[in-house]
C-alpha cells in the first residue's frame, strides 16, 4: 500500500539553529506510527514542521500527492491534515459545542456534532460548558473532537496523554484504535509514555537530537532492550 503522508530528509528547526536533521517517515491510511523520544529530541518540532507551522529548510513532504512545502495550514486542513498540539490548546471563552463546531467552520454543509458526541459522552454531558470550566481530561477530548470534527485523513497528535490520569490515556489510546480501524485514520502519535504509544501503533520510530536512530513495528521495538534503554528510558 503507498503512503498517505511521505517524508524524505526533512530538516528544519529554530532560526540557525536546526532541530532536525535528515528526518524520514511514512505513514500510511489506516496505520498509527509512533514518534518516540527523550525530552528535546525533537518530536513536537516534528509535528510543527508537517503542519506548516514551522517552515522546513531542506526535505520534501508529501501528503496524498500534495507538495507540503509553503502549503498554508488551512489548505492543509481542508486537504485532510489535522494537528493537536501539546497543551490541550481550546478556546477557553467558548462552550465545548463552540469549540467543536470551530473544527468544522469551513465544511459545507456544516455537519452536527452529534458524531463527536457518540466517540466522547463526557463531552456530550457537558456540551453547554465553557472550556475553562472543564477538567484537564476533558480539555483534552475536546481538543482531539475539534480536530476530528474537519473529519481528517490524517491526525498529528503531540502528547495527548500528558497530565493525564491513566484511565483517560488508556480511553484515548483505545479510541485512536478504533478509529483506525474502523474509519481508516491515520495517526502520527508524539507520546512521552512509550508503552502506551507501542501499546495502539502499528509502526514506531525513534528520535534522538533530532535523527532518526531506529525505526521499526512497535512490537520489535517494545522487545528491543538495548534500544529501549539507550532512547526510551524503560
Amino acid at each position: 500500500m503507498s503512503a498517505l503522508l511521505e517524508v524524505e530528509g526533512l530538516t528544519a528547526g529554530y532560526g540557525a539553529a536546526a532541530v532536525l536533521h535528515d528526518v524520514s517517515l511514512s505513514v500510511r491510511t489506516k496505520q498509527i506510527v509512533a514518534v518516540l523520544g527523550a525530552n528535546g529530541a525533537g518530536k513536537t518540532t516534528l509535528l510543527r514542521a508537517l503542519s506548516g507551522l514551522l517552515p522546513a529548510e531542506r526535505g520534501r513532504v508529501v501528503f496524498d500527492g500534495l507538495d507540503l512545502r509553503g502549503v498554508k495550514v488551512e489548505r492543509m486542513v481542508r486537504h485532510g491534515i489535522a494537528h493537536v498540539p501539546e497543551g490541550r490548546g481550546v478556546v477557553t471563552e467558548l462552550t465545548v459545542d463552540e469549540n467543536l463546531r470551530l473544527g468544522s467552520l469551513w465544511r459545507k454543509p456544516r455537519p452536527s456534532n452529534d458524531g463527536i458526541y457518540e466517540l466522547f459522552p463526557a463531552l456530550a454531558r457537558r456540551r453547554d460548558h465553557l472550556g475553562h470550566q472543564l477538567s484537564g481530561g476533558e480539555r483534552q477530548m475536546l481538543a482531539i473532537g475539534r480536530a476530528l470534527a474537519a473529519e481528517p485523513r490524517l491526525l498529528l497528535l503531540d502528547e495527548p496523554s500528558l497530565g493525564l490520569a491513566p484511565k483517560i490515556t488508556a480511553q484515548i489510546m483505545a479510541l485512536l484504535r478504533d478509529l483506525r480501524d474502523r474509519t481508516g485514520l491515520a495517526v502520527l502519535l508524539v507520546e512521552q509514555n512509550v508503552r502506551s504509544a507501542l501499546s495502539v501503533a502499528d509502526e514506531g520510530l525513534v528520535l534522538s537530537l533530532g535523527r532518526v536512530v531506529s525505526r521499526n513495528d512497535a512490537a520489535t521495538l517494545a522487545g528491543d532492550a538495548d534500544l529501549r534503554h539507550a532512547y526510551l528510558g524503560f
